[in-house]
């Protein structure tokens, strides 16, 4: 008996890796989150028991109810998958989950994920480094974490890009806290919805206007320079752009 916590990837099935592709066809239960995609789970073998445990803000399962269903399938299957959105180990709270199960005396085994960390800007067009216009990626959650939540002036480096996840909601406040931080409020910023879906759609804009322009989560907010940039690789309905303010 064996617990598969596995990364679903950004949303397009063709970018799920042929071992979570060989899980999901043998899976007993599969246990996921609201953002994998539809495409992703109809890799699931028919037949096998679907269960949701998405969470969205103020509602949802717990991480506690969600370790314990775990546990307790873990003890009832033979092949239980746990399949998460992007990676599991990149603010999926995968690591909880292992512990979890660990503790419990059960077998895991993990298979990374495609992250929309990087996927889904270079999917825009927006590599994440670029020689000569930045040397490191920070990567953060604009949600609390741990009760801690981020403090972006801190992240005002016009040298690296700042790569943020689940930040939509909090635009205003990411925007305001940088340039109060120092950037320019001029530093280019892309905003990429849905990534790697038919519906994936990109705004573009300086980090003065992030505030005001029109996006919806999820998405993943790339601040800096790189933001620029458009590289132009993906054909129309994935390279469509929008203009922001």
């Amino acid at each position: 008996m064996t617990v598969h916590l596995v990364g679903a990837g950004p949303g397009d099935a063709d970018l799920v890796t042929r071992r979570a592709e060989a899980l999901l066809a043998r899976a007993d239960v599969v246990v996921h989150d609201r953002l994998v995609s539809r495409e992703v789970l109809d890799l699931v073998r028919p037949g096998a028991a679907l269960v949701d445990v998405g969470k969205t803000p103020g509602d949802g399962d717990t991480q506690e109810s969600i370790n314990q269903l775990l546990v307790t399938l873990g003890r009832d299957h033979d092949c239980v998958v746990r399949l998460k959105g992007g990676d599991p180990f990149v603010f999926g709270r995968g690591g909880e989950e292992v512990e979890a199960l660990r503790a419990a005396g059960l077998a895991v085994e993990v298979v990374p994920g495609v992250s929309s960390v990087f996927a889904g800007p270079l999917l825009a067009g927006v590599p994440v480094t670029h020689r000569g216009l930045a040397s490191g990626v920070t990567v953060v959650t604009a949600t609390s974490e741990g009760g801690v939540a981020t403090d972006f002036t801190r992240l005002a480096d016009a040298t690296t890009t700042l790569v943020v996840l689940m930040g939509v909601a909090r635009r205003a406040t990411i925007a305001h806290d940088l340039i109060a931080g120092g950037l320019d409020p001029t530093t280019p910023v892309a905003v990429i919805e849905r990534a790697s879906t038919d519906s994936q759609r990109t705004v573009r804009c300086g980090l003065a206007e992030l505030a005001s322009i029109d996006v919806a989560a999820p998405a993943v907010i790339v601040i800096g320079a790189v933001a620029g940039l458009d590289l132009g690789l993906m054909p129309s309905p994935l390279g469509a752009t929008a203009a922001g303010a």
